[in-house]
């Protein structure tokens, strides 16, 4: 090695002894002959002082150091003075006198400030990402990233996990997002997928009688991006067998409460055991299936208030089968005309038509739109429905019942923001579940997945599979952390004939089902045991838990919000010869 010790591990117990360092300049000062060189490693900083009487090859050598240089010195460990102490770093007790320094490499001058955690165009980060990795932030997420996959993995090879590898390249299956195709050269005209997920491949691990199964898994999407995805991402994939919906919520609220206090025992946990809301109790509380828990401002349904009140905006949109509902935003009665008109213009964004508002100010006079439209007692009684105080804004929206969860649930997250209501600190996991079996999408005219095709559903509902699909509910589950989803899971069908019975209400013909899962419909004819996992994603568990904006902030290598990589630039063309190899060819969009 070409250290004795790292840069952050000094501490007063090692005075006196003779270290050797190595690591990179993260300053250097010089103060009337004394020089002082803060050295860095993964590990930490440590002060360096060259002293006057120092020898003249070694002062020579420091004279043209620069950051980011590569150096390794010797020298001996001394008790700084006591009015020279660092508190603010880990080494700062201590510094080295130093003896030797020697040249492993020199640097050019980096493109932005790596030594501290200004801000930096994302652009340029991730160009030179080898460099934005060295700043202490993205250090910090890696560390962190690395304690929550080794802590994943001790927890479950305790209680008797098995982690396998499943294949990267498999079988295309286009339902849901798109997949990363990949050619075979051997096979002409023929492609791998890249796995979306392992979906298949784990259940199949239950047929074959693994019993508990994981694997940090690679999975790939071929979607638009945002903050939290990335076309290649990793998750947590977790299966097992001889279970019900119960054991696996339990044991994923385990790992996940255990994870928070061992590994990032600073935040603070909103409750234990975590709260459950059904899919439609959180629709109708927060607007949303996955709901930020850490603040109130619950959507509150006026709709049988209003009914027969006289103001057509509210009885039509009850009429039409929607709902008029309202939220409470506390202490923002003293909002503009302009601010409300904001709020408006956002819900507009949403769906919405418009927005009905209700101030009291703070010498409780009332003001609103609507105020002539509707009765005084009514007025009241609406008021009083929302528990509204002096200085409160309360804020509707009447529309179908989708327009109304969407935009309230938005303007929702919208106000948390802007009224600062949550403690950056707190975690809020909760759990959702009781999604529909299916959905109804109008414009395919047929029943699709609310989860996916192998998740079962409720034992009692199977009946409604044939009579009404709409009211059936699925054996899903979510996990929601702080407003994100962060896992879901479901208990699988594990029978033939339910398998083709899902299929076929979901508009699978059979030959298109046997080509595509013939092997899994095979399979479930072998003693398959019933069985449910789940999965979750690591990255997004990794940005909240660290506090970042988005994900890419704890990925090593990421893509850009275009899915590039602005550094090795990919994807690029490639050489014609490939191509012809693949039996592949270009061809140009016309027009």
């Amino acid at each position: 090695m070409l250290k004795s010790h790292s840069c952050g591990e000094l501490r007063l117990d090692h005075v006196g002894q003779d270290v050797t360092l190595a690591g990179w300049v993260h300053r250097r000062r010089d103060h009337g002959g004394v020089t002082f060189i803060d050295l860095r490693d993964r590990e930490g900083l440590v002060q360096i002082v060259i002293n006057p009487e120092s020898s003249k090859d070694a002062r020579t050598v420091v004279e043209t150091l620069r950051t980011e240089w590569v150096i390794q010195v010797m020298g001996k460990v001394n008790k700084r003075p006591a009015d020279m102490k660092n508190p603010s770093i880990a080494t700062g007790e201590v510094e080295i006198e130093l003896a030797k320094i020697k040249v492993l490499n020199p640097s050019k001058t980096p493109p932005f400030s790596i030594n501290d955690d200004s801000d930096v165009d994302e652009t340029l980060r991730l160009r030179y990402r080898y460099l934005d990795l060295r700043r202490s932030r993205m250090q910090r997420n890696m560390k962190l990233r690395h304690q929550v996959t080794k802590f994943i993995r001790d927890f479950l090879d305790e209680r008797g996990f098995w982690e396998i590898e499943t294949p990267i390249l498999f079988k295309t299956t286009p339902e849901g997002a798109r997949d990363y195709l990949v050619p075979s050269r051997v096979h002409p005209g023929e492609f791998y997928a890249l796995p979306q997920s392992p979906q298949q491949l784990k259940q199949l691990l239950m047929v074959a009688g693994t019993e508990k199964y994981f694997q940090i898994a690679r999975c790939f999407r071929d979607e638009d991006q945002r903050g939290d995805r990335q076309p290649e991402f990793t998750q947590l994939d977790l299966e097992m067998s001889f279970v019900e919906r119960e054991d696996v919520m339990a044991l994923a609220e385990e790992l996940f409460t255990s994870l928070v206090e061992t590994v990032t025992p600073t935040r603070e946990l909103l409750s234990k055991p975590w709260p459950r809301l059904t899919y439609q109790e959180s629709l109708d509380r927060f607007g949303d299936d996955k709901p930020d828990i850490r603040f109130a401002l619950e959507l509150q349904d006026i709709s049988d208030l209003v009914q027969g009140s006289g103001f057509r905006v509210f009885e039509g949109a009850i009429e039409a089968g929607g709902s008029v509902r309202g939220i409470n935003a506390k202490g923002a009665g003293s909002y503009s005309r302009r601010e409300i008109d904001g709020l408006t213009d956002f819900v507009k964004t949403h769906g919405a038509m418009g927005l009905a508002t209700i101030a009291i100010s703070d010498d409780d006079e009332i003001r609103s739109p609507i105020k002539k439209f509707i009765a005084e007692d009514l007025l009241k009684a609406i008021i009083d429905r929302l528990a509204a105080e002096p200085g409160d804004l309360l804020l509707f929206v009447a529309d179908s019942n989708e327009v109304v969860y969407e935009a309230l649930g938005k303007l929702r997250l919208h106000l948390r923001d802007k009224l600062q209501l949550v403690d950056a600190n707190v975690l809020a996991f909760c759990w959702v579940f009781d999604f529909p079996y299916v959905t109804w999408d109008e414009e395919g005219k047929r029943w699709d997945p609310s989860h996916h095709l192998f998740t079962a559903p409720m034992e009692e509902d199977e009946v409604l599979l044939d009579s009404a699909p709409g009211e059936a509910r699925g054996q899903q589950y979510d996990i929601v952390l702080n407003g994100y989803e962060i896992g879901g899971g479901s208990i699988r069908i594990h029978s033939r004939d339910l398998q083709e019975k899902a299929f076929k209400l979901l508009g699978l013909a059979p030959e298109v089902a046997q080509e595509r899962f013939g092997h899994m419909l095979e399979a479930f004819e072998f003693g398959t045991p019933p069985h449910g996992g789940i999965a979750s994603g690591i990255d997004r568990v990794c940005m909240i838990l660290a506090g970042e904006p988005n994900i890419r902030e704890v990925i090593a290598f990421p893509k850009n919000q275009a899915a590039r990589d602005v550094m090795a630039g990919a994807p690029s063309a490639v050489d014609p010869k490939q191509l012809e190899e693949l039996h592949i060819a270009i061809i140009e969009e016309k027009g």
